[in-house]
């Protein structure tokens, strides 16, 4: 009988390996499809398998980008160049949506596979009913990847409760349409569910299904610094607030530039800056996120994406990516901040629909500034510390990426304001 035994738990367990080795390798090919270059010492996937739980844009060319100065020469690396993933996954490279390898969701939708690591997965059916069926009424807002609810869990099981018990949450849902939004939804869990600072946004956890792809957010009770600027019905801003949000942003790319392994965020906008109910700073939208060059490589050549206007003029015209990109964007936040005016707003005066076009004459310019500034502030600032923003977005906006200042450089020139 004991040997019949042993027999019977080798059996077992070589069903099991083998069942493991085959989700892995269905996982890795689902891996491949993804945009993340792979970074060992920092991000991994779990492919461990978990049977307690059910399974869950390209630019158009910006018409202004001046002056483009490009380093001839310079070394770079491909994100297929990447280091391999710890656990000998192969590294996570970028696919266009003419690819072969293409990621069918229904291929997982039956694997009991945990795919993120420090983050739970959220069952569909009570994310649903945390957001009452994603009633309209609580629809926060709709980006590319898709719109977003409020909605209410419990803190530490995850299920739904009833609205003002709980915690309140973001819940963001893919458009079901695109690839490369699925590609996103990974990347932005991939990133999130390894980091962590005071100044960017917390991930809570995600669902995942034949049909739905779901990310919850803390929820952020002042919502974006675009509806603060750019949206009437919200009270203006005071010059105090607007640098607070400043050095909050700052620090939140100085913490992902100076990582080992540097992130650059790719696509830094008001829309992307969320605020507590202390208006403290919390970094959103890693789905565009990608690693930055290591060693002695000077980029990172990626396919043009991100949002019109806030991208640097050499990341259009080449496709090299450095952190200095995301440098370049902060720099047109801190201009919206100042002017409380959109980067781009066809419906303002001819010759100054573009924001960094028409203001970049007058940001270093201490006599002529005052006509960039937003007037609801009534001129409540600080004329001397406006000066000194100005000339720090002027320096960030600079057209040769060498000239920009980090952002460590950044915090501490907000800071001592």
């Amino acid at each position: 009988m004991s040997r019949i035994y042993d027999n019977w738990e080798k059996l077992v367990g070589a069903v099991v390996r083998r069942e493991k080795d085959r989700r892995l390798a269905l996982f890795q090919s689902f891996s491949s499809s993804s945009s993340i270059g792979g970074v060992s010492s920092r991000l991994s996937f779990d492919a461990a398998v978990d049977t307690n739980v059910s399974s869950r844009f390209s630019f158009d060319f910006n018409p202004f980008v001046g002056d483009v100065h490009v380093p001839a020469g310079d070394k770079h690396m491909d994100e297929a160049g990447s280091s391999n993933w710890d656990v000998g996954f192969q590294p996570l490279n970028e696919v266009s949506s003419s690819s072969s390898q293409k990621f069918d969701p229904a291929d997982l939708s039956n694997q009991n596979i945990f795919f993120f690591r420090n983050v739970m997965a959220i069952e569909y059916e009570e994310i649903k009913k945390a957001t009452k069926n994603f009633k309209p009424d609580l629809l926060l807002g709709e980006g590319g990847f898709g719109p977003v609810y409020k909605g209410w869990i419990h803190e530490h099981h995850l299920t739904a409760v009833k609205p003002g018990s709980g915690i309140a949450v973001a819940v963001k849902k893919l458009n079901t349409g695109g690839y490369q939004g699925r590609q996103e939804w990974v990347d932005e869990i991939n990133y999130l569910s390894q980091l962590r600072h005071p100044n960017l946004v917390k991930l809570i956890g995600y669902s995942f299904d034949t049909d739905n792809r779901i990310v919850v957010y803390e929820f952020m009770h002042r919502g974006s610094l675009d509806n603060h600027l750019f949206r009437r019905r919200h009270q203006v801003l005071p010059w105090a607030t607007r640098i607070k949000v400043a050095v909050g942003a700052a620090r939140a790319l100085a913490f992902l530039h100076n990582l080992e392994v540097p992130i650059i965020h790719r696509n830094i906008k008001c829309s992307d800056i969320l605020l507590d109910d202390d208006f403290n700073t919390k970094l959103s939208d890693f789905g565009l996120a990608r690693d930055g060059p290591t060693g002695d490589m000077t980029h990172v050549s990626t396919r043009v994406m991100g949002t019109y206007g806030y991208a640097a003029p050499e990341y259009l015209a080449t496709g090299h990516l450095t952190t200095r990109c995301d440098v370049y964007g902060f720099g047109v936040v801190l201009v919206e901040l100042i002017s409380g005016l959109r980067v781009i707003d066809k419906n303002r005066p001819h010759g100054e629909h573009y924001l960094m076009k028409w203001a970049k004459p007058y940001l270093g310019n201490n006599g002529k500034l005052s006509r960039i500034m937003d007037s609801r502030l009534e001129g409540r600032y600080p004329h001397k510390a406006a000066y000194e923003v100005g000339k720090i977005a002027l320096q960030c906006v600079s057209s040769d990426p060498s000239l920009r200042p980090a952002m460590a450089e950044v915090v501490a020139a907000l800071e001592n304001l």
